[in-house]
C-alpha cells in the first residue's frame, strides 16, 4: 500500500472493483486492441534490467484514451445516448470520444481550445465524422472545459470527463489488466504517466488486486506537478501557472476520484524536466524508430533517476501516446539541447570595425562550435553593435572556456539562458 495513505481505505468514496474492470475490458475490446508488451533491447541494456514497453501509442487513435471514452459512452442509458454528449479536450481524449461517437452512433459536441493545432482538430473530425461537432473555444483547456460544462447544463447532455469519472477510470484500468497477463514474471516496478490521473488510478487498482508487491511510480512533467503536490500535502490542490509543453499531462488539478485512489495504491509520484522529456523523444525515435508525444515519453525520461534502484529488476513503462505534431520538432530539439547544456544564447558586443565578426568566429569559437541564431543591428552606439547569438556546443564542458575568451577579447555582453524574462522570446 502507498506510503501516502493515511486514511482507512473504506473511507474512500470510490475504488474500482476487479469485476468492474473486467466488465470494462469486455466492452473496450470491441474498439481497443490488446497493445504489445515488448521488451526494449535498448533500455534493458542501458539499465541492466528487463524493461518492457506497454505500447499504447499503437491504438487506432494513438493513445489509451479510447479505452475510457468508449467504456463510459457504451454504458450510457438509451435516453442519454439519444440526448448526446459533450466533452472538452486539447487532443487525445477528444479523439477517443470522437471515435466512440461514430462507433456508438451518439451525437457529440467536442470543445477544444482555439489554439489547438489544426492537425489535431482534423484528426478529431476524421474519427467522429458526421457524429461530432468540434467547437473551438477560448485560449486554454480551462476555457473550453468551462464552456462545455455550461452546454451540458443548458442542453441536458452527458459530460464525458477526460479523467475524473468512474467509468473512465475503469476503462483506463484495462491497460493494467493486460499488463498483468502479458508479463511472464511478476513486475517489480511500473512507471505510469500522470496527467489528470485516470490512468494511474485505474492501473494501480488492478495491481493492488493482482500484483500488490509491484511498485507503482507516477511520472509528471516538472512544470505541472499537480499529483505530486497534492499527495505531499494530503489534499487535492489546484496549481497556479503551469508549463503546458507536455500538453497530454499538464493539468492544474488532478481528478478528485483519482487523487483519493492514488493516496492508497501509488507508491511514489516523481517529476522529470521538460528538456529531459524532449531528449527521450529524440532517443526513442533515433534508436528504436518509435514516435511519441511528450506525454508518451514521460516514463522513459524518468528512468535515469531510478538507475540503481531498478538494476536487475523486471520493469514496465507505459508509452501512453504518439499524437505528436511534426511542427513541434524544432522546439523539441531545442529544449533537449538546452537541457543537455549544449545550446546557449548570448548578447555579443561586436566592435564597429571591419573584421570583428571574422575575429569572433576564428578566435573565439572552438572548431566544433556552431552559430545557430544571429540577430544584429549595426551601430547601436559608436563603439559597439550588439547581437543576440545562439551557439551550439559539441561538449557541455566547453562553455566556461568560451565565456572566458569572450570576456578577454571584450565580446561578452550577457548570458541569456538564465534570464527567463528575455529568454522566452528566443525559445
Amino acid at each position: 500500500m502507498s506510503a501516502f495513505a493515511e486514511m482507512k481505505i473504506e473511507h474512500v468514496t470510490y475504488i474500482p472493483t476487479l469485476k468492474s474492470i473486467t466488465d470494462a475490458a469486455n466492452r473496450v475490446k470491441e474498439v481497443a486492441i490488446k497493445t504489445p508488451f515488448m521488451r526494449s533491447f535498448t533500455y534493458s541494456k542501458k539499465f541492466e534490467a528487463e524493461v518492457f514497453l506497454k505500447r499504447e501509442d499503437l491504438q487506432q487513435v494513438r493513445s489509451y484514451k479510447i479505452r475510457g471514452a468508449y467504456n463510459k459512452m457504451s454504458t450510457l442509458s438509451t435516453e442519454e445516448k439519444e440526448q448526446g454528449i459533450v466533452c472538452a479536450s486539447a487532443g487525445n481524449h477528444a479523439q477517443g470520444v470522437a471515435f466512440a461517437c461514430a462507433r456508438l452512433h451518439i451525437q457529440g459536441s467536442i470543445y477544444m481550445p482555439a489554439t489547438t493545432p489544426k492537425q489535431k482538430v482534423e484528426q478529431v473530425e476524421m474519427f467522429g465524422g458526421d457524429w461530432i461537432t468540434v467547437v473551438l473555444e477560448g485560449d486554454t483547456f480551462d476555457d473550453a472545459f468551462a464552456k462545455a460544462s455550461e452546454t451540458c447544463i443548458i442542453e441536458g447532455k452527458t459530460f464525458v470527463h477526460p479523467f475524473d469519472d468512474e467509468k473512465i477510470i475503469e476503462g483506463q484500468a484495462t491497460v493494467g489488466l493486460e499488463m498483468v497477463t502479458q508479463s511472464e514474471k511478476p513486475l517489480d516496478y511500473v512507471f505510469v504517466p500522470v496527467g489528470g490521473g485516470g490512468l494511474i488510478a485505474g492501473l494501480s487498482s488492478v495491481f493492488h488486486y493482482l500484483s500488490p508487491k509491484t511498485k507503482i511510480i507516477g511520472v509528471e512533467p516538472e512544470g505541472a506537478p499537480a499529483m505530486q503536490t497534492s499527495l505531499s500535502r494530503n489534499e487535492n490542490r489546484t496549481l497556479g501557472e503551469i508549463d503546458k509543453f507536455v500538453d497530454g499531462a499538464a493539468v492544474q488539478r488532478v481528478g478528485d476520484l483519482n487523487f483519493a485512489i492514488a493516496q492508497h495504491f501509488v507508491d511514489r509520484v516523481v517529476t522529470v524536466s521538460e528538456g529531459k522529456i524532449c531528449q527521450a523523444i529524440l532517443d526513442l525515435y533515433n534508436r528504436d524508430a518509435i514516435v511519441v508525444e511528450p506525454a508518451g515519453a514521460l516514463t522513459l525520461a524518468v528512468l535515469d533517476q531510478f538507475s540503481e534502484e531498478i538494476k536487475g529488476k523486471n520493469i514496465a513503462v507505459v508509452v501512453s501516446g504518439s499524437n505528436n505534431d511534426i511542427t513541434r520538432t524544432a522546439e523539441i530539439k531545442e529544449r533537449a539541447l538546452l537541457y543537455a547544456n549544449l545550446k546557449h544564447y548570448f548578447i555579443i558586443k561586436f566592435p564597429q570595425r571591419a573584421g570583428a565578426l571574422r575575429e569572433f568566429v576564428a578566435e573565439i569559437l572552438g572548431p566544433t562550435d556552431d552559430i545557430t541564431h544571429f540577430e544584429y543591428t549595426k551601430k547601436t552606439n559608436r563603439e559597439n553593435g550588439a547581437a543576440v547569438v545562439g551557439l551550439q556546443l559539441k561538449n557541455a564542458e566547453d562553455l566556461e572556456a568560451l565565456i572566458t575568451k569572450m570576456k578577454l577579447r571584450n565580446f561578452y555582453g550577457d548570458y541569456l539562458n538564465d534570464k527567463p524574462d528575455l529568454f522566452q522570446f528566443l525559445v
